[in-house]
């Protein structure tokens, strides 16, 4: 009796070794999976929103043209939304985080955000900015109205910043 345990354990063993191994080995199919992480560049756009965030009517076009943009691009896309009061002194912080954080776009949505933004543009001229809404361009400030095409013009104003960046 106790031979047939020792012996159904070992087979047991050898069973459960050839499934490691060939789980380790990945299959035996011989060929690695694509890896599913997407590879970006080291190109970086940042929305900055107002309390909403990516979810306001404003800025939900805005977040979805930088995600198509992002697919075509592989550049990066974030987003900060400005907590606390709705001023401009108050997202010019959250504005200068962008600029610290070597964003090479940055986009703003919402009054108190485009207006910090068109504030610490001067300042920042390495960056490009783009407000959406209202407004108009200045230096290294460009603007796309708020309209029912919104997303498309984001997107492409997004991949010709990335065209033309420095290439790595």
């Amino acid at each position: 009796m106790q031979k047939k345990l020792w012996a159904w354990g070992g087979g047991a063993a050898a069973v459960a070794g050839a499934v490691v191994a060939l789980g380790v080995s990945g299959g035996g199919g011989g060929t690695t999976p694509a890896p599913r992480a997407r590879q970006y560049t080291s190109f970086a756009a940042c929305l900055l929103t107002d309390a909403s965030g990516i979810t306001g009517p404003q800025a939900a076009p805005v977040w979805a043209g930088m995600q198509d943009a992002s697919l075509a691009t592989h550049a990066k896309a974030s987003y900060l939304a400005v907590a606390g009061p709705e001023t401009e002194a108050n997202a010019q912080a959250y504005a200068n985080t962008l600029i610290q954080q070597r964003c090479d776009l940055v986009l703003a949505v919402g009054k108190a955000p485009a207006s910090a933004v068109r504030k610490l543009a001067p300042s920042s001229p390495k960056s490009r900015f783009i407000t959406v809404g209202s407004g108009s361009s200045l230096h290294n400030v460009g603007f796309i109205a708020a309209t029912s095409k919104t997303r498309t013009a984001v997107a492409r104003a997004m991949e010709a910043a990335v065209d033309a960046s420095p290439k790595e």
